[in-house]
């Protein structure tokens, strides 16, 4: 995560400094030199004064004495502040060793301090990492960059950024530069359009992926392509989501399977936690888990394998149960399920209650549950049930004596992500979610299509270019709507720790399987035509079988340095709101720049908040 302390700065100019502030040991004892850097603290002993100087590289202390002629310039000093510092290196005295510094062992006795650049009164403070407001933060993000676990996040950031760019090239891919203006995708997010000066009435869209001119560049022959990518949506933010922008490292290759796909980039990002995760275990292989699996097991898409809590199905256990609540449901709705999920350990009443107040606050009227204690089974279904069948559950579910049990029904198209959320709250209360690992595994065979139960029709489910399971084939049996919902894709997402880092897919590269494909959610070969037009146009002239993926540096970065938010890993990010606030974007243009653009502002422009 440090690596760049170590770089070599051997070539660099000595106008201002000879050395970084992270470079002098107990080898440089004796010797002048001549640092520049930021003042990070001031500790003024009276007749002595402690400066920690910091630069880009690290922090080297700085000793001042009363008889020093650059004492008298140490009065004026304010934190942050630009100097430059001349004097000679020695050993700290016994006892005042600073093992987390890698200069801890020195300390450069001040002969003469220039001033570069005063600092006016900080707006917030750079030493330390107190809790601040984020709307200044990020106001300030050139300040706040300052940090030093910011800062070191960033350069993290650049590293991982160039590894695997090695690791891309080592492993045969050629990095490929794609159109940042091009047309507008009516599939996927909102897009960011761009008014045309020499085109009036007319947009160019930023790219929300180069998804259709990585396809294009296999087409054209070019087999394996990989691009640090901007990817650009106009979509709302979330912890794990940046408005407007964010990066991918962006791979497509030719000739390939699901497996040749997933079997190729696992190493490659394996070999990227191993080296960036400061130790964290990474698994040598990464599971490959069917999307039905994961939603019934761990009740998510993007499952937390640290997390060894899992679902289970308990629908037989109640079909001719005493507790009516269930069987009911189950005989009016053939769709209806139960699942358990057991609390290893929890089995108090206390307990129970903390997860129903949190069910409440999820907007569920709360979880039916059972205790297992040594004197028999309490709680709504202990008691409802008899002790064979609590037993026959209890096994079921790996349940013990001392442990409690949850119980979600309903149908499990509607209840799935509740479950999972309450496997995780289950895990992080119990405190079994691992800290010290990173979980990877594969999500594969995601369904071609879903319902949209608002407009009463199927529509895509993830990448309408995905190749359907059993092709052509696949979709010309699939005559009712069951029968669509149950075609699987080629489609594919890596996860780790419970976040997904990207989708992927092996495209459909057959024309006549796309028209097929695309008249099952809607479409008339007039509508692809137009709106897909220069990718069908392609496929009609020899196109191989490909495929790619896209992990999200953001997010991979986000995981590595152990961030809570991507705005942490990124240099400049924008707020929740989607607004820059240093720099005041979006921001009014002038009358001049919009009718050049052929635009006009219909309605009133709102008034920027302060």
């Amino acid at each position: 995560m440090n690596d760049y302390r170590t770089i070599d700065t051997s070539s660099r100019s000595t106008h201002y400094r000879t050395d970084t502030c992270g470079q002098l040991s107990c080898a440089d004892i004796g010797r002048a030199t001549r640092l520049a850097g930021w003042i990070h603290r001031i500790r003024n002993h009276g007749n002595v004064v402690f400066l920690d100087l910091r630069d880009h590289y690290g922090i080297t202390q700085a000793v001042v004495s009363r008889e020093s002629q650059a004492f008298q310039t140490t009065q004026r000093l304010q934190p942050e502040s630009v100097v430059n510092v001349f004097g000679t290196v020695r050993r700290r005295p016994s006892g005042t060793l600073n093992v987390e510094l890698s200069t801890g062992e020195i300390e450069v006795l001040v002969g003469r301090i220039d001033i570069l650049s005063d600092c006016a009164e900080l707006p917030l403070p750079v030493f330390g990492e107190p809790d601040f407001p984020e709307e200044m933060r990020l106001k300030y993000r050139f300040l706040d960059l300052r940090r030093p676990a910011l800062h070191s996040n960033i350069v993290l950031r650049c590293t991982v950024i160039a590894d695997l760019r090695r690791r891309m090239w080592e492993a045969g891919f050629t990095e490929f530069q794609t159109p940042i203006l091009t047309a507008s995708s009516p599939e996927g997010a909102r897009d960011f359009l761009v008014p045309s000066r020499m085109h009036p009435g007319k947009f160019y869209a930023l790219p929300q992926a180069p998804q259709q001119f990585k396809q294009l560049a296999m087409i054209a022959g070019f087999d394996r392509y990989f691009q640090i990518a901007p990817c650009f949506r106009d979509e709302d933010a979330r912890a794990d989501r940046s408005p407007g922008e964010f990066y991918q490292l962006d791979i497509e290759m030719s000739f390939v399977s699901q497996e040749d796909v997933l079997s190729t980039i696992e190493p490659i990002i394996r070999g990227t936690f191993q080296k960036f995760g400061n130790g964290v275990a990474v698994a040598e292989h990464f599971p490959r888990i069917p999307y039905a699996q994961a939603i019934r097991r761990y009740g998510s898409e993007k499952p937390d394998l640290r997390n060894p809590l899992v679902l289970t199905d308990v629908t037989d256990a109640f079909r001719t149960s005493s507790f009516r609540l269930f069987a009911d449901m189950l005989k009016q709705n053939a769709r209806a399920e139960v699942w358990a999920i057991r609390a290893p350990g929890a089995g108090t009443r206390a307990f129970c209650e903390h997860v129903n107040h949190w069910a409440r606050e999820q907007g569920r009227l709360g979880v039916a549950y059972l205790i297992a204690t040594p004197s028999g089974f309490t709680g709504p279904i202990g008691k409802a049930l008899s002790d064979d069948l609590l037993g026959h559950i209890l096994s079921k579910v790996g349940a013990a004596i001392g442990d409690s049990v949850f119980f979600v029904a309903g149908s499990p198209r509607e209840f799935y992500r509740f479950a999972g959320d309450l496997r995780q709250h289950l895990g992080a209360a119990l405190d079994l979610i691992s800290k010290n690992r990173f979980e990877f595994c594969w999500i594969t065979d995601f369904p071609m299509y879903e319902w949209n139960e608002k407009a009463q029709r199927v529509e895509f489910c993830h990448n309408p270019f995905s190749m359907p399971q059993g092709g052509l084939e696949a979709l010309e049996a699939a005559v009712t709507v069951d029968q669509q919902l149950a075609v699987n894709a080629f489609q594919y997402d890596i996860v780790c720790n419970g976040v997904e880092l990207s989708s992927g897919a092996i495209r459909n590269h057959v024309p006549e399987i796309m028209y097929k494909a695309f008249a099952i959610a809607g479409y008339e070969p007039a509508d692809l035509e137009e709106k897909f037009g220069g990718m069908l146009r392609a496929l009609q002239f020899g196109a191989p079988p490909h495929g790619g993926i896209a992990p999200g540096i953001d997010r991979m970065v986000m995981l590595l340095a152990g961030a809570g938010n991507l705005r942490d890993v990124v240099m400049f990010p924008m707020n929740q709101q989607g607004e820059d606030l240093m720099m005041g974007a979006p921001s009014a243009v002038s009358p001049q720049q919009l009718k050049e653009l052929h635009v006009e502002i219909t309605k009133a422009l709102p008034v920027k908040r302060a």
